[in-house]
């Protein structure tokens, strides 16, 4: 008996295993550009003068979310890839709310520009390669066993 075959339908997971290292990739894929434009519009908003006025924009926590929630999913039917890319994701999702924190000071003080997001940006990167490389293995495959 499985532990949690009663919160997780297994075999529904074990259905998805090809597919959930390739949906990963995308949601970093789409987590880096709604990083982009998330800053742009955190420049914009930094311009009014309202103290508040950046906020979060709901596209880019979605897939942020998205993305660690898939990498848990891996997780559950690849354990030692899965725990890679949960860690990977978890970095990026604590680097976007301390980046967010940081742009809010940033607009709240007008002393400065905003800087761009370089730490989640960083976690990103290597988010991106280890998911592609995790999505894409099969584009190697025959090389690296012939060399390990």
């Amino acid at each position: 008996m499985q532990p949690l075959q009663f919160l997780v339908p297994l075999d529904a997971v074990e259905a998805l295993a090809p597919v959930l290292p390739l949906v990963v990739f995308g949601l970093v894929v789409l987590n880096i550009l709604t990083r982009l434009l998330q800053h742009r519009k955190h420049a914009a908003q930094a311009d009014e003068d309202d103290d508040g006025a950046v906020q979060r924009w709901l596209p880019h926590t979605l897939t942020t979310l998205g993305m660690v929630f898939a990498s848990f999913l891996f997780m559950i039917v690849e354990p030692h890839g899965g725990m890679v890319m949960s860690v990977l994701a978890l970095s990026v999702f604590v680097s976007d709310f301390f980046e967010f924190e940081s742009r809010r000071v940033e607009a709240r003080s007008k002393s400065k520009s905003l800087e761009r997001p370089t730490a989640a940006i960083g976690a990103s990167v290597f988010a991106l390669l280890y998911a592609g490389y995790q999505g894409f293995f099969y584009l190697i495959e025959p090389l690296w066993n012939s060399i390990i």
